[in-house]
C-alpha cells in the first residue's frame, strides 16, 4: 500500500488490469511527490504505458485506487480528471495533423474551460519555434517540434500534474536537451508535479528527481534519481 504523505500530490494504490487474460499492472502503488519530476523505468512491456493511461482515466482498472492530492478519482473519466488537473502527453506525441499548431493548442485548452481564449504566450516563451510555426499544420512539423507541440498542448490546460510517456522517444539531441531543460524550470518555477515514462538513463539523471522501476507489472524499486545504483540497472533496465 502506498503511504499518502501531506507532500503527495499523485498516489496510486494497488492497481490491477489485464488485456484479456493477459495481467499487465499487478498490484502497482506509486506515490508521486508534489512538485517533483518522477520517472518510471523498466524494459519493454513491463507496463508503464497501461500504468499512464490507467492513471489518466483512459484504461479502467479491475482493481485499485488513484488519487489526486488526496481525493479519490479513480470513478471519474479521462475527461474529469483532465478537468481535476491531470495532462497527459501520450507516446507517439498525437497531435492533430491537419490542425495547424495554434489550433492544436487551442484544443489543449478545452480541457478547463475557465482557460478558453488567447492561446497563453508562455507557451511561445518555452518552445520559441512553435510561435514561428504558428500557421503551420501539425503534420508538416519535425518530430521534435510535434512532440514540443504536444507538451505545450498538454501545458495550456494549466495541469497539476502533467504525464509524459516516453517524451525522448525519436527526439533528436538538442531537442531532447531543451524538452528537459524546460520541465525542469516549469517544475522549479510554479511547482508541477511531473510524471515521465523514460527509457534514455541519462536524461533521467540529468533531470528527473526520483525514479519508480517496474518490472513484470510491478512497482520494484523506489528513490531517488541519484539511488539508481549500477546493480538497479543491469537487473532491471539492462536488456
Amino acid at each position: 500500500m502506498t503511504e499518502n504523505r501531506p507532500d503527495t500530490m499523485l498516489a496510486v494504490e494497488d492497481l490491477t488490469f489485464s488485456y484479456g487474460a493477459v495481467r499487465v499492472l499487478n498490484e502497482v502503488s506509486l506515490s508521486v511527490p508534489r512538485g517533483r519530476i518522477t520517472c518510471v523505468m523498466g524494459r519493454n512491456g513491463v507496463g508503464k504505458t497501461t500504468l499512464m493511461k490507467n492513471v489518466m482515466g483512459l484504461l479502467n482498472a479491475e482493481s485499485g485506487k488513484v488519487f489526486l492530492e488526496g481525493r479519490d478519482v479513480t470513478s471519474l473519466s479521462g475527461y474529469r480528471r483532465a478537468r481535476e488537473g491531470i495532462a497527459l502527453v501520450p507516446q507517439g506525441r498525437q497531435i492533430f495533423p491537419r490542425l495547424t499548431v495554434e489550433e492544436n493548442l487551442r484544443v489543449g485548452m478545452e480541457a478547463r474551460a475557465a482557460l478558453r481564449g488567447k492561446v497563453p504566450e508562455f507557451v511561445y516563451d518555452m518552445f520559441p519555434v512553435l510561435k514561428e510555426m504558428i500557421r503551420r499544420k501539425g503534420g508538416d512539423l519535425s518530430g521534435g517540434q510535434q512532440q514540443q507541440l504536444a507538451i505545450s498542448r498538454a501545458l495550456v490546460g494549466d495541469p497539476r500534474v502533467l504525464l509524459l510517456d516516453e517524451p525522448t522517444e525519436g527526439i533528436q539531441p538538442n531537442i531532447i536537451q531543451q524538452i528537459g531543460e524546460t520541465l525542469r524550470q516549469l517544475v522549479d518555477e510554479t511547482g508541477l508535479t511531473v510524471v515521465l515514462v523514460e527509457q534514455y538513463l541519462d536524461f533521467v539523471r540529468e533531470f528527473g528527481d526520483e525514479f519508480s522501476l517496474m518490472d513484470r507489472g510491478r512497482v520494484v524499486a523506489q528513490g531517488e534519481t541519484g539511488d539508481l545504483t549500477k546493480e538497479i540497472v543491469e537487473a532491471h533496465l539492462t536488456v
